[in-house]
């Protein structure tokens, strides 16, 4: 489970790091990420939130993808840059892919947000 500070709960905030922040997308998850120099009201921790939405399967396998994003973010937020705003969208396959398969993903999804970016870009 995440820790309480590290909740998004906001709507403005969900509706930033999807329109202004980087995007890394796999085949179960699609990761938005925004740097703290561009969100203005930055919290001191990083907020992560989670979007499940109905083509992913009924409530019972939605709130089950949602606690495995959750469950499975929880070692990965130490990498994130204090004040950043993560947003973690599921995509229609989530609800059926493997445990592994979703960690994988996320993993690797996460490790192409992080990593330096070129001058220039973000």
């Amino acid at each position: 489970m995440l820790p309480s500070g590290n909740r998004m709960r906001r709507r403005d905030d969900f509706t930033l790091a999807v329109r202004r922040g980087r995007r890394a997308g796999r085949p179960n998850v699609v990761v938005h990420l925004l740097h703290p120099d561009q969100a203005p009201d930055a919290a001191p921790a990083p907020l992560v939130g989670f979007i499940v939405a109905r083509t992913v399967g009924n409530a019972v396998v939605r709130n089950t993808t949602r606690r495995r994003l959750r469950h499975l973010m929880r070692p990965h937020l130490d990498r994130l840059p204090a004040g950043s705003l993560l947003v973690v969208r599921a995509t229609p396959t989530a609800g059926t892919a493997r445990p592994d398969e979703l960690a994988a993903d996320l993993e690797s999804a996460l490790d192409r947000l992080l990593r330096p970016t070129s001058k220039g870009r973000r």
